[in-house]
């Protein structure tokens, strides 16, 4: 009897071993699928959007913003009080938003020290 049971035991490391090895051959062939088959989606390839990307958008958005709200404000949606007050806000934001876009494209047009400006003084 030991020997049947003996016998039945590698039988079932062996048909372990198997298994493993089958999920493994089944995990490198979907890999492979996966890094030579599957296509990128368009997406994934365009170019992330800038700082200043983002806060031009979010200029012209509060721009928009403000149109709308005159637009509202003349047909008569708000009162004048609350007219005003969003407005200060909304001007507020956007005074803000030009301060942020100054101070990138000043970090991007950054001169090294010692060069000339356009008038020939050093600075």
């Amino acid at each position: 009897m030991l020997p049947v049971l003996y016998t039945l035991a590698i039988f079932m490391i062996a048909s372990a071993d198997w298994a493993v090895l089958g999920a493994c051959l089944a995990l490198a062939a979907a890999t492979m699928l996966f890094i030579f088959y599957i296509q990128p989606d368009a997406s994934d390839l365009a170019p992330h959007r800038t700082k200043l990307d983002q806060l031009l958008e979010r200029r012209d958005t509060i721009y928009d913003n403000l149109r709308d709200l005159r637009f509202e404000y003349r047909s008569g949606k708000y009162s004048e009080g609350d007219f005003e007050a969003m407005k200060t806000s909304l001007e507020n934001e956007a005074a803000l938003v030009l301060a942020e876009i100054d101070q990138v494209t000043d970090a991007q047009v950054r001169r090294p020290r010692g060069t000339r400006s356009a008038d020939g003084s050093a600075q």
